[in-house]
């Protein structure tokens, strides 16, 4: 009887407890600390620690319309120089030819440069144009500085999170040598 009055008051207060918003503390993971438990601190004050976040360098791309020249005038002077050549060859004899022949090359290729620049043509295309894009630097809260109670006395730590008005600490009983 009195084994089972027991049980029931124990089951009642982790009833009550889990009520108040206090959850059971997990049981010790394998291989912990003999002589270790878990209980609440009181939490007193929770201070952000902000750090630099660092961003990659990053670009903003876009495309744009670019209008080009096609200005190739080499077919048009080698044309030009063959059939100024041809046509200088069909005058005069010895000397008197090859210099026509050279200067009827010449003047061919100027025309046919001239010619060809006068067909030039304007096209426009489409191009992907990158700049860098420079962000200033963000602060970020990088953790908090956790100031708590346990047992009157006062600790602080570092934590990854806001623990909110209490925390779970675990005490580890050791001798002292």
């Amino acid at each position: 009887m009195y084994r089972f009055a027991a049980a029931f008051l124990l089951a009642a207060f982790a009833v009550a407890a889990t009520a108040q918003g206090y959850p059971m503390p997990p049981p010790p993971p394998p291989g912990a600390v003999a002589n270790a438990h878990y209980a609440w601190a009181e939490v007193l004050r929770v201070d952000p620690v902000y750090g630099v976040a660092a961003q990659p360098p990053q670009q903003q791309c876009y495309p744009q319309a670019v209008t080009r020249r096609d200005n190739n005038h080499a077919g048009g002077t080698v044309l030009g120089a063959i059939v100024g050549g041809v046509l200088g060859s069909t005058v005069g004899k010895g000397d008197g030819r090859r210099a026509a022949t050279v200067a009827g090359a010449v003047a061919g290729g100027v025309v046919g440069n001239r010619v060809s620049a006068a067909h030039d043509r304007d096209y426009t295309t489409q191009e992907t144009v990158c700049q860098p894009v420079a962000y200033a630097p963000q602060q970020q809260i990088v953790g908090y500085d956790v100031e708590y109670r346990y047992r009157g006395d006062v600790y602080m730590s570092r934590l990854p999170y806001d623990p909110g008005e209490r925390m779970r600490v675990r005490v580890t009983v050791a001798p002292a040598d």
